[in-house]
């Protein structure tokens, strides 16, 4: 029995870069070395602004890290769950999960995020003051709903992922476990899901990268990231061309440094399975 080996490729998110690309010159470390020697010459030319910014933006760094983490961990047990109910034989099961990748996909997720922080938000302030669980959602801070809309738009894109994953598994291998004595459950986390997982791993960081870059949607609900932060330092300063270029360096270099890493992690699984 050998099971199939399956590239899910999607097109959004930065490139994860090839363990084969070695050296200084390949697009990775040719982007990654511009980036910050344009950081350090700009500061080291015009420190007031370039580096009066850079001072200002790092609180928006861990909040967008703090977004990007907790909405990806509610997309994974989202994605999952979806792409379980994906490859489910229960009808009912399958139109649920079916349903919900159809609406979100369709839906951008600026609207969702308007719609979970305002919309919802007038819905819920007909509750009474009774519960604290109602007041907590008549009061919603803008951090939650930026991390429940970001979970729920980026758990579709993982329910697919995981489907993906999933069946790229050789059907033989449910059989031989079933063979043995394994439950249903049992076959997929302990025998199916580890298998799939070096298939599920590279979609799964361009999708944290993808979704790190979306957090700059999040600015718009008052949340104090990076963009925010540079938005607020241009509005004081009116240096907003000095501004959204550092802004724009930090992104960069957080997605590559980010892309490298998913790309070693891949590596490593690889390494693994070579052995």
């Amino acid at each position: 029995m050998t099971d199939k080996k399956v590239t899910i490729d999607v097109g959004d998110g930065a490139a994860i870069p090839s363990h084969k690309d070695r050296g200084l010159f390949n697009a990775w470390w040719i982007s990654l070395i511009g980036a910050i020697g344009f950081v350090v010459y700009l500061c080291l030319n015009r420190p007031d602004p370039y580096w009066r910014v850079l001072k200002f933006i790092p609180d928006g760094v861990l909040v967008t890290f703090e977004v990007t983490i907790l909405s990806i961990m509610v997309a994974l047990v989202l994605g999952l769950f979806t792409g379980l109910g994906r490859i489910s034989k229960n009808k009912a099961v399958n139109l649920v999960a079916s349903t919900y990748v159809e609406v979100i996909r369709g839906i951008p997720l600026l609207v969702q995020l308007f719609y979970i922080y305002f919309a919802l938000g007038q819905i819920f302030s007909k509750l009474p003051d009774s519960n604290v669980v109602f007041v907590f959602l008549k009061n919603m801070p803008p951090l939650v709903a930026a991390v429940t809309a970001m979970g729920f738009c980026y758990g579709a894109y993982m329910g697919e992922v995981f489907r993906a994953g999933i069946e790229s598994i050789d059907k033989g291998q449910t059989e031989a476990a079933r063979s043995l004595g394994f439950t249903r459950r049992q076959t997929m986390f302990l025998v199916i899901l580890p298998q799939a997982w070096r298939t599920i791993l590279p979609p799964v960081g361009n999708e944290f990268i993808a979704l790190l870059k979306d957090s700059s949607l999040v600015s718009i609900l008052a949340v104090s990231d990076i963009l925010r932060r540079g938005r607020e330092f241009a509005s004081e300063t009116f240096f907003y061309f000095e501004a959204y270029t550092m802004v724009a360096l930090i992104y960069l270099i957080i997605t590559l440094v980010l892309s490298k890493i998913v790309s070693a992690m891949e590596h490593r699984l690889n390494y693994y399975d070579r052995r």
